[in-house]
């Protein structure tokens, strides 16, 4: 999923694309918590990570933590699904495509996390200063 530009009434190119692999990673999670995971609404997680995306661009951008987070939340989730390479054998010529898109992705998440960590240390750091009162003469 390269980008969202063809987002359309069904979604576009975008869903077509991520169906199997949202399928395959419900099966594996059911699987290994052994539950029913609800059915979920491709176009539904499209807009949701279109809006993830963009929002927390936007709040980053100016230097609020909370667009941190919201990347991180949206890498968080969009990497276990879209770069699947545990479904792959070594061998296979998809696994080292996929490996190194999730690691970059990995990265990012983690870059992400020490900016988070950075702006509410500054925060912490803030309040505890003590307010200077002038002295008069």
């Amino acid at each position: 999923m390269n980008s969202f530009n063809e987002f359309g009434v069904d979604s576009g190119l975008t869903a077509k694309e991520l169906i199997p692999k949202l399928d395959l990673a419900k099966k594996h999670i059911s699987s290994q918590l052994h539950v029913g995971l609800p059915d979920i609404e491709v176009k539904q997680l499209v807009s949701a990570a279109i809006a993830l995306k963009r929002l927390g661009a936007i709040l980053f951008v100016f230097g609020h933590g909370f667009g941190a987070f919201l990347l991180f939340m949206y890498l968080l989730v969009s990497t276990l699904i879209l770069y699947d390479f545990y479904n792959y054998r070594p061998e296979e010529p998809q696994y080292a495509a996929l490996l190194g898109d999730f690691l970059q992705s990995v990265a990012q998440c983690s870059a992400l996390l020490f900016f988070w960590g950075l702006k509410s240390l500054i925060t912490k750091r803030q309040l505890r200063k003590k307010v200077v009162k002038p002295k008069t003469a």
